[in-house]
């Protein structure tokens, strides 16, 4: 099983689009995926169709109960967020291990699913903090914008000190550039400024401005259900082949 963090703690970087859409990729291809909400923001969840939840991944972080996993198809599965979350970072501050409770709540799915993806919140708190303790490896999504790694400094940071104090065998799996236009002519210029900071880390995909994301998000689905020939049907698809090949 391998557990990976999607991770920028800037917004609007189509983190959240993401982790849906390699979740469903690699349903597609008959991996058994766990999708892990923990952003308070809940678009997540909301974006698969779970709105009102009653029993979110607030409720296991404060009490010590089950997972509250929810089916979307036969391959994928999520354990929704909630607003509640917003509460938890404070809440967390005087719990003890209060670093290592998502990697022990994720112990009880352990062998069954072949990828556990956890999207986090677009801040660098201690929910954050314990997706980076439960997880194998960090994937981060790069908005196509000039300074698009600007502060990344400061999250390698606080990988590398998760991976001092509490996980040595956490990684870097890769990074990818979304929103991507191919029309202008700077998205070059931004792609290889990124390549040169990120060397090797850089996968060869890139995610495509398309609306069908924002509608299928919409709609309650996965790009692959609402637009299967679109471009970012094509793309996410492209990066889930990537990710099972590099991670």
């Amino acid at each position: 099983m391998k557990i990976i963090a999607i991770i920028n703690h800037k917004g609007g970087t189509g983190k959240t689009t993401s982790t849906l859409n390699i979740g469903a990729g690699l349903a597609r291809i008959k991996k058994k995926t766990l999708l892990v909400d923990i952003d308070p923001q809940s678009n997540l969840t909301e974006g698969l169709g779970f709105r009102d939840v009653k029993v979110s991944i607030y409720d296991s972080i404060k009490d010590d109960v089950a997972l509250p996993i929810a089916s979307v198809s036969e391959y994928l599965d999520i354990i929704p967020s909630s607003l509640d979350l917003l509460g938890a970072e404070i809440e967390l501050v005087s719990r003890l291990g209060r670093e290592t409770i998502l990697k022990r709540l994720l112990k009880s799915v352990e062998g069954k699913y072949d990828y556990v993806l956890i999207d986090c919140a677009p801040a660098l708190g201690m929910l954050t903090v314990n997706a980076l303790v439960a997880a194998d490896t960090v994937m981060i999504p790069l908005e196509a914008e000039y300074f698009a790694y600007r502060g990344i400094d400061r999250l390698i940071s606080i990988i590398s000190d998760v991976r001092t104090h509490y996980n040595e065998n956490l990684t870097i799996g890769g990074v990818f550039i979304t929103k991507i236009n191919p029309r202008r002519v700077i998205t070059e210029q931004i792609t290889e400024s990124i390549k040169k900071y990120f060397s090797d880390k850089l996968f060869e995909t890139s995610i495509r401005v398309n609306v069908a994301l924002v509608e299928a998000q919409l709609k309650g689905v996965d790009v692959f259900e609402y637009a299967p020939l679109s471009n970012a049907a094509v793309d996410y698809a492209n990066l889930t082949d990537e990710i099972v090949e590099k991670i």
